[in-house]
């Protein structure tokens, strides 16, 4: 009842508005001083490796794997990471503002809260995630009031145009009906 009333109802969709607004704003702030103040990485990495999420109990790594990936692919390339998080950040943040592949936006904005959330920084990114997730959970009505109500009937028009074989052609239908699938 709340996820159809949250996917579908014009009211969530204002309300999805203001939140996906103020979401998009912190995101685009953050990657925006980022690009602009000298942003680097690599301290931040090496403060992860170093002091990486431990079990108090047992003294293991929570995330082993994640660590293995800062250690062996994220650190090598901080130049990379140094652009892709500023550039990141900056590009939800504009989707959620705009509405524009609204949650796509707020899809990779939960996969950066939770790979900072891995390297053991807690800061804003609970509340972000939960935020992030409401968003994501709305689908469709999270841009409703932005770029997705052009944006999105568009790309399904192209898209069914592609399955379609481009020229309006669906090949799996012939004159007396649908043809089965190879293999079937």
């Amino acid at each position: 009842m709340i996820m159809k009333w949250l996917r579908e109802n014009v009211y969530a969709a204002g309300l999805l508005l203001v939140l996906r607004v103020y979401v998009g704003w912190t995101w685009l702030t953050a990657g925006f001083h980022k690009l602009t103040g000298g942003f680097d990485a690599t301290g931040f990495l090496k403060g992860a490796i170093a002091k990486p999420p431990m079990d108090k109990a047992t003294n293991e790594l929570i995330y082993p794997t994640f660590n293995a990936f800062i250690e062996n692919f994220a650190l090598p390339n901080a130049k990379l990471i140094n652009i892709m998080i500023p550039l990141g950040e900056f590009l939800v943040g504009l989707g959620l503002i705009l509405g524009t592949l609204a949650t796509a936006a707020a899809f990779f904005g939960l996969m950066m809260n939770f790979m900072f959330l891995f390297a053991g920084t807690v800061s804003t990114n609970p509340w972000m995630v939960l935020l992030g997730f409401i968003l994501l959970a709305a689908g469709a009505n999270t841009g409703k009031f932005g770029g997705d109500y052009y944006v999105l009937p568009y790309l399904r028009k192209t898209f069914r145009k592609l399955n379609k074989g481009g020229d309006g052609h669906d090949p799996n239908k012939t004159a007396g009906g649908t043809r089965a699938p190879m293999g079937v």
